[in-house]
């Protein structure tokens, strides 16, 4: 995947030919991919009862299910956290059509976000979580710990992509690269990159470990590089 060129060419030649100001501006494109060594997932439990307690305290029980299940599955607690809690009323309208709404319940809705810092565990710790009572599991994402090795690969691909167009403009326009000029650099990736949006596993396929596929990740970098001309 490459970036189309820009090119300029300006400047004035002196009486002994000597170029001053003259230069070839020219954009790069480099990628980097690499195998995925962590994902993230958001699950939770969602209750309904007749009082907000009773909702609360069988989703709560849940809850600590799930936690429980997520220690025996070698999650560390600091890689746990809520990003929901949520209480509403469940309201029903009176059927004779008078404008009245009736409260028939509340649902409680506690949801986690999990860094699984394992990739091969992941349909392994999605099943622990539907076994535990989970009953929403959605948002499934990869990524990597550590995009420096990559960032370096996509910035050294970018510029020898540039150097490569710079040097073809040149030998089309009949004269040769000086030193950079100038360089910047715009940095773009496929990391995290969701998998599984909005995905539920039912209760009664809680016992199934879901296959799920990691794929690659990659990083793009874009490079703007001014070389002089002589």
């Amino acid at each position: 995947m490459f970036a189309l060129a820009i090119a300029s060419l300006s400047g004035t030649a002196m009486a002994d030919n000597a170029s001053v100001g003259r230069s070839i501006s020219v954009v790069g494109q480099g990628e980097a991919t690499g195998q995925p060594d962590q994902a993230q997932v958001n699950a939770g439990v969602q209750t309904q009862a007749a009082t907000v307690a009773e909702a609360s305290r069988e989703n709560q029980e849940i809850v600590e299910r799930i936690m429980q299940a997520l220690d025996k599955s070698g999650i560390d607690k600091k890689d746990i956290q809520t990003t929901n809690y949520s209480i509403w009323p469940e309201q029903r309208h009176d059927p004779r059509g008078n404008g009245e709404v009736a409260v028939t319940g509340y649902n409680v809705n506690n949801i986690v976000n999990v860094t699984i810092s394992d990739v091969d565990k992941v349909g392994a710790v999605l099943a622990a979580l539907t076994d535990a009572g989970a009953n929403s599991v959605h948002g499934i994402s990869f990524g990597v710990k550590d995009t420096a090795a990559l960032e370096q690969g996509a910035r050294a691909a970018a510029m020898a992509d540039a150097r490569n167009r710079a040097e073809a403009l040149a030998d089309l326009a009949g004269v040769k690269l000086g030193e950079v000029q100038s360089i910047s650099m715009s940095l773009g990736g496929g990391y995290p990159m969701p998998m599984m949006g909005g995905a539920r596993f039912a209760m009664a396929e809680a016992s199934a470990v879901p296959g799920i596929s990691p794929g690659q990740l990659s990083v793009s970098v874009q490079v703007q590089v001014t070389y002089a001309i002589r």
